[in-house]
């Protein structure tokens, strides 16, 4: 990492064009058929060619072998719902470019848990499935989020090494399965559908928020603040709000031909392309895990 690395602000910056990228391609056997948009039929390139650039330091690319001889012998656990999935595939594809073809692997895809392992390095990548993370018990037959518990699920992570939660869908589940409405760069739009853009929104993160400030943000800010052993925050939320271009839209292979010909109700703009945009997470990740 160049720059002062105590002071390198990982989070604020912008987008700048990289012909350089992506990291990897879309046959990368691990991306799941929602999120693969060059499979599926998008016919642009231009979303893949974006890196994050922070204001005050450059961030190293990602070395997979790197990423696994200093994690050798040890376990990292994405938690959380389908967004904690996406990054886990893209963490996946991510490493294995790095490595042999001939590497050893082994894949269990289950429910809820799902374990990738890179067998000559010990190294195991796994997902495990809990939309809301607390715990959700069945009382008279409705399902009942325990908001106190967290045990259950827990059981799933006891002894692992690196845990990473996210809490997508207490961000978005009041509404559709739509982003930040507020895409142009002027503020307020009324349309919701990402289905045809194809640039980031210019400006970086010295605009602030496009639109109203969530208060998702300024709960985690104070919860964080209380804690005496806070986790570390992967504070992706604002430079991923600017990629209007890079969800599957209708480019999603869960979608039927009828369902592509109606972006309006049909595109996806909740998760995102792979190769894409879950890539830098796990860039942010790699950085802020061994080298901030």
């Amino acid at each position: 990492m160049l720059g002062n690395q105590s002071s390198c602000a990982l989070f604020m910056g912008s987008w700048v064009r990289d012909e350089t990228y992506p990291e990897y391609q879309y046959s990368c056997p691990m991306i799941d058929p929602q999120f693969n948009c060059q499979m599926y039929g998008r016919p642009d390139t231009d979303y893949l060619k974006y890196r994050w650039q922070p204001v005050n330091c450059q961030i190293p690319r990602f070395n997979g072998a790197d990423f696994l001889m200093r994690m050798r012998g040890k376990s990292v656990m994405f938690v959380g719902d389908s967004l904690g999935r996406n990054q886990w595939q893209s963490l996946i594809c991510m490493i294995s470019s790095g490595l042999p073809s001939l590497s050893p692997t082994q894949f269990f895809r289950g429910d809820p848990l799902s374990t990738f392992k890179f067998l000559e390095y010990g190294v195991t990548v796994s997902f495990y499935r809990a939309p809301y993370l607390v715990d959700i018990d069945s009382v008279q037959g409705k399902r009942v989020l325990r908001l106190g518990e967290i045990r259950g699920n827990a059981n799933a992570w006891r002894g692992v090494d690196l845990l990473s939660f996210n809490t997508g869908h207490w961000w978005s589940h009041k509404g559709s399965l739509q982003g930040p409405s507020e895409w142009n760069a002027g503020g307020m739009t009324t349309s919701r559908s990402c289905y045809g853009e194809t640039m980031p929104m210019t400006g970086g993160t010295s605009g602030g928020y496009p639109g109203t400030y969530p208060d998702q943000m300024k709960v985690v800010q104070e919860v964080l603040t209380s804690m005496n052993n806070p986790p570390f925050l992967l504070d992706i939320t604002l430079l991923s709000a600017m990629r209007k271009d890079a969800h599957p839209s209708i480019y999603n292979g869960d979608l039927t031909p009828g369902q592509r010909a109606n972006p309006d109700n049909s595109a996806d703009c909740s998760h995102w392309c792979l190769p894409g945009l879950p890539d830098t997470w796990n860039q942010l990740f790699y950085a802020a895990l061994f080298l901030h």
